[in-house]
């Protein structure tokens, strides 16, 4: 048994969204795919990727048709192949992984990515069983949703039942946008970490000092308890538990899928009420304007936000976002900045989307082999290079 696998990961490819490398089928097709903890499902772009060339490929009945928040979605079907992950003694092959290879997919889907690793639980990987093979593909959207419903293992569950990695992952960043700092961007150290596999604790390179432990309270997605946010030295903005009639679970998800602080609109509006407070609109007005040039952002004026969430001992677990990553400088150019801190114009029904600016800052573990099952997300502070 390998105790951890260390992956080197990059946002170069997905302008934010950290992607890596598996390894597909019998010729180890190299495929770099987006990793994210907000979605359960391996899918290789089928324009990528051709199961016929693969020995080792074996076709099912099984199609999935997948969207997410952004409005991307893919239809595929479903073959079962070898999928490996690093390289050399850290390297570890999943005979028979569940893959879903897409022949049908909107344009913001892949982009320059191979496809999609979705690393929640098994109940965000629904699919459909189908009257024959859905190789060669045949079956269109509503042929698919007519199927009988069934879910499938994800592969990072599946690589854990086996005993080849232990029950968690990490992931160490210190970007949400690419930075374009320099003329060469994949080289930016800001622009690559790592996704640890089996493990965490013992990559001591990448953090510093004691974890600090979020609940996660249903394995949907890493479903969290947000309790406030604090402005700076203002009193905390408490963040209310989700209504029934949201059908929401819980008020936040931790997502390193999403390359933003997608919040809840009234919490946002919340946020930046108090942001007008500290400076006589100036802050305010930057943040709704969303893409200033740097010369126009002195930092050192905006306030740090603390989020406040559940720990596992059911204590406030208080993690920072200080302004130097809720404005990431030098993205989408050099020499501007962005705001990655959003209202979401209340379609999330009351849940924020905690992306990628919380976890920059923090040698982030989810680890699911904790609170039967339910797992935790842990944080410490991150070693700069």
């Amino acid at each position: 048994m390998s105790s951890t696998i260390r992956i080197p990961i990059t946002n170069v490819f997905m302008d934010g969204d950290y992607t890596g490398t598996i390894f597909v089928g019998s010729k180890k097709k190299p495929a770099n795919v987006i990793l994210d903890t907000g979605s359960s499902t391996l899918a290789v772009d089928g324009k990528k990727y051709d199961p016929t060339k693969d020995s080792d490929a074996k076709a099912t009945n099984i199609a999935q048709e997948v969207g997410y928040g952004d409005g991307s979605n893919w239809i595929g079907a479903v073959v079962q192949t070898a999928i490996g992950m690093g390289t050399g003694a850290e390297a570890a092959v999943l005979p028979k992984a569940n893959v879903a290879v897409a022949y049908q997919e909107s344009s913001n889907m892949f982009r320059n990515s191979d496809g999609i690793l979705g690393l929640a639980y098994t109940r965000l990987n629904n699919a459909f069983t189908m009257p024959g093979p859905t190789l060669p593909p045949t079956f269109n959207y509503n042929q698919i949703q007519a199927g009988r419903i069934t879910y499938l293992e994800p592969y990072f569950t599946q690589l854990e039942d086996v005993g080849v990695v232990g029950n968690k992952f990490a992931f160490y960043t210190r970007r949400s946008m690419i930075s374009l700092a320099t003329a060469k961007p994949a080289t930016d150290p800001l622009n690559n970490g790592f996704l640890i596999l089996g493990g965490g604790e013992e990559s001591t390179d990448l953090y510093t000092g004691a974890f600090q432990n979020v609940r996660v309270v249903a394995d949907d997605y890493y479903n969290t308890n947000l309790k406030a946010v604090i402005v700076g030295k203002s009193a905390p903005i408490m963040v209310p538990p989700p209504t029934k009639s949201s059908g929401n679970v819980s008020n936040s998800i931790v997502d390193s899928g999403t390359n933003s602080l997608t919040l809840d609109q009234g919490l946002f509006n919340a946020i930046v009420s108090q942001l007008s407070k500290a400076d006589d609109k100036t802050l305010a007005h930057a943040m709704r304007s969303g893409y200033v040039p740097v010369s126009s952002l002195n930092l050192a004026n905006w306030p740090t936000l603390t989020f406040v969430l559940e720990g596992d001992a059911g204590d406030g677990v208080q993690l920072t976002v200080p302004p130097a990553t809720y404005w990431q400088v030098n993205a989408p150019e050099k020499g501007y900045a962005t705001a990655v801190l959003f209202g979401d114009g209340g379609d999330m029904k009351g849940q924020s989307i905690l992306g990628l600016p919380l976890m920059n800052n923090y040698f982030t573990i989810f680890d699911r082999s904790v609170d039967q099952g339910l797992g935790a997300v842990r944080f410490a502070p991150i070693k700069n290079p």
